[in-house]
């Protein structure tokens, strides 16, 4: 009896572990492959949470790209990164794609220490041109023919830094393909056939040697010719293309062509892998969530999900035991907001991320989404304090960190008051060390007349938010982290904090901990163990970085033998203005033990926030045995001494 056969098919994914074996693929087969991978990023994504939408409008543009180039010696860039998982898939990493944004798993972002087929990291948007023209240069200096690659979304092309890049890619003449991912633009006119034929035909050698021949020939006649042939050719070419504007920067334009369709795909990618000549900009459009229904329809094109139910789209939402700070800021503000028409609020491009969506319904002429441009987000808010009016920036902290420059010269330098409302302080997550709010204490506390607060709880940032609103001779920032918050009753309308003055939560005399942020929590669990211990411990909360509250410190200083700081930020920030201020005074040399607890000059990968705090040696457990170890230098000096 012959055995029976079987009519299953092995997955194509399945024979896929490396881009080497795309190649193997016919090209009938690759559409095949781009299914699967979209199936397995939407299973896993369901799984861990992520970046889904972006991912799923490029994945054949991924398949696509490993199956003309030559990864990893040719170089792809992929910007920001919330588009990378079906890239990941594809280079080695699928059988532990259910680790992303895990601890010990898959960053969530291109990561250079993860795979060689990740030539550079992107968390930030907008740095893929600049990077990718560095890469492409370096590669002429050497000799060497490698391609270079950047894929950057439409949306990352709101920020002057591409533009930047791009002006200098069309000075220089680099060899550089930009593929620039059309996904929300209105700039592309249809994407048929007739457009999928002129992207082929400009993109052919023959057509590029024919446009150099005609550029000699042009270039002996006489002026008004030349002038007029150029122009012609790029009114013809503006015409049928729409890429006036990349041309007039240096690039040869090609496109737009559909995204989704390997057919129009393919035969562009190979013409301009060909090419030998640069910059080369090819106008591919997609559409978020392609493939997943639920993705397709949402709003956001579920940019950023947590675990969902693959049938349905349901995302999965543990039971809140308290509002998000984002939620509290937002709502805080407008409240603010109500009572004072010259309040307006500022995001970059990250409006439900900040809660400003929230603020743009009820105030549409008072809120401005300035794209993912923060240095002209907050060049912008000075300018509206200039004129009286009293701006909010949102900006993440690490998003801040590309507005520095501004930050000190056009509104500190000038002293205006424009309010920085700082998420996602400390560290945050499933994001990792590219997001993770550690420096923003450290670089605005350095700054003369800056005011610098921390909220320790969600009812400190409403008054946080009322006291930046009143404060309107100096700029002043206020931070708070991403997620829940502990769940203290909230205030109807914020009371405005006296400048500079801190507060003692629980009296002590052996111990003193002073704390900056939301570290605030786990320090009064780690005074309830040491009390237990038999240690007597003061608990303050400074609430200002700067103003330092000098009067606490001093009384702090000299009425404890401990003194402890803890804050979420980095090396330099809070302990450093404490001890600064120690040192000066002479406090520290009457015998005073100084203990200043912040995060680790290390970055921290990716994890859940507790563990992350854990590693960072931040929570309660850490806070009592570095109590316990100051103690024990003290009992053994004494021992010594006597």
């Amino acid at each position: 009896m012959e055995p029976l056969s079987s009519n299953l098919q092995t997955p194509l994914l399945d024979t896929v572990d490396n881009p080497s074996d795309i190649k193997k693929l016919k090209p009938s087969q690759l559409q095949e492959l781009a299914d699967e991978v979209r199936a397995e990023m939407i299973d896993a994504v369901s799984v861990t949470g992520g970046h889904l939408g972006a991912g799923l409008g490029v994945v054949e543009l991924t398949v696509a790209l490993h199956y003309v180039f030559d990864t990893p010696k040719d170089k792809l860039i992929w910007d920001v990164g919330h588009q990378s998982y079906p890239h990941k898939i594809l280079t080695g990493r699928r059988s532990r794609i259910r680790t992303l944004r895990q601890g010990g798993g898959l960053s969530g972002f291109t990561k250079r220490t993860e795979s060689a087929y990740d030539p550079f990291g992107a968390a930030h948007s907008s740095t893929s041109i600049s990077a990718a023209l560095g890469m492409a240069v370096a590669h002429d200096l050497r000799g060497t023919d490698e391609r270079v690659i950047a894929v950057i979304g439409d949306g990352a092309m709101s920020a002057g830094m591409a533009y930047e890049a791009m002006n200098n890619a069309g000075h220089l003449g680099a060899r550089l393909i930009v593929i620039l991912n059309d996904n929300d633009m209105s700039i592309a006119p249809p994407v048929g056939a007739m457009s999928a034929y002129l992207a082929r035909l400009l993109s052919s050698r023959s057509y590029l040697g024919l446009r150099d021949v005609a550029k000699e020939i042009v270039s002996i006649l006489p002026e008004p010719i030349t002038r007029t042939a150029k122009r012609a050719e790029e009114y013809a070419r503006g015409f049928a293309t729409g890429g006036t504007l990349f041309e007039e920067m240096g690039f040869y334009y090609v496109g737009p062509i559909d995204g989704h369709n390997l057919d129009h795909l393919l035969p562009v990618l190979e013409n301009v892998c060909k090419a030998d000549r640069g910059p080369i900009l090819v106008h591919v459009v997609t559409k978020k969530g392609k493939g997943y229904p639920p993705a397709e329809a949402a709003e956001d094109k579920f940019h950023g999900v947590g675990k969902f139910d693959v049938v349905t789209g349901a995302q999965a939402k543990g039971a809140a035991t308290a509002p998000s700070y984002t939620k509290v800021f937002a709502e805080a503000l407008m409240a603010e907001a109500r009572r004072d028409d010259k309040i307006v609020a500022i995001t970059a491009a990250m409006p439900s991320g900040t809660g400003l969506d929230l603020f743009a319904s009820e105030f549409p002429r008072r809120f401005f989404d300035v794209g993912i441009a923060e240095q002209h987000g907050v060049t912008f808010a000075a300018g509206l304090a200039a004129e009286g009016m009293k701006p909010f920036a949102a900006i993440y902290s690490t998003f801040l960190q590309r507005a520095y420059d501004q930050v000190v010269h056009d509104v500190a330098i000038q002293r205006l008051p424009v309010r920085f409302a700082i998420d996602r302080a400390g560290l945050v997550g499933a994001d990792g060390p590219t997001h993770a709010g550690a420096f923003d204490i450290t670089y605005l506390a350095s700054l003369p007349d800056f005011v610098v607060m921390a909220a320790a709880d969600e009812a400190e940032l409403v008054h946080m938010v009322a006291t930046a609103a009143a404060i309107d001779d100096r700029p002043s920032a206020f931070r708070y982290p991403r997620g829940e918050g502990i769940g203290v009753a909230l205030p109807a309308l914020g009371t405005p904090l006296e400048i500079g003055k801190g507060r003692v939560l629980r009296e002590g005399t052996n111990v003193a901990i002073l704390s900056l942020g939301t570290r605030l929590a786990e320090c009064l669990k780690a005074a309830d163990e040491l009390q237990a211990r038999g240690i007597s411990v003061t608990v303050a909360d400074a609430r200002f970085a700067k103003p330092l509250d000098v009067d606490l410190v001093s009384r702090l200083a000299r009425e404890h033998e401990i003194l402890l700081t803890v804050e979420e930020g980095a090396v330099g920030g809070f302990a450093a203005h404490v001890l600064d201020y120690l040192a000066k005074t002479g406090l520290l040399e009457a015998g005073l033990k100084v203990r200043p607890m912040m995060l680790p000059d290390v970055f921290i990968d990716q994890d859940t926030p507790y563990r992350m705090y854990d590693i960072a040696g931040l929570n309660a457990p850490q806070i009592v045995a570095e109590v316990l170890r100051a103690m024990r230098r003290n009992d053994l000096k004494s021992a010594l001494n006597a």
